[in-house]
């Protein structure tokens, strides 16, 4: 069993879920607006990927925030803001069965789960 991390209705969350069913690999959805995140979290992650790629820059949340923000960012400072602003983090992030995974594309999950 894997966790997808990320929001339900975002289309690329979904695409991983629709991927996984049909590739047999059971899987469960943590929503960060239903479930929410903590510190551990975001920690683990940022151990996995860094703290660089968990921002997702093409979110709507990131443009809408302040430049001084976005220029100011560091490991610290981004770990807070991804805390207080889960929308922000790159979805989906997939833990479990040892693997981690960031994004969805199709050819890596297939190098991933069935390689």
């Amino acid at each position: 069993m894997v966790t997808v991390y990320g929001i339900k209705n975002c289309d690329t969350v979904k695409k991983a879920l629709t991927w996984l069913a049909a590739n047999g690999i059971e899987a469960k959805l943590h929503d960060y607006r239903v479930d929410g995140i903590d510190a551990a979290y975001l920690a683990e992650v940022e151990a996995l990927f860094g703290w660089q790629e968990l921002v997702n820059k093409r979110s709507t949340t990131w443009r809408n925030l302040d430049q001084a923000t976005k220029d100011g960012l560091n490991q610290q400072t981004a770990l807070a803001l991804l805390l207080a602003q889960p929308t922000l983090i790159k979805r989906p992030i997939v833990l479990g069965a040892a693997k981690a995974l960031i994004g969805f594309n199709d050819k890596q999950y297939t190098n991933v789960f069935n390689g």
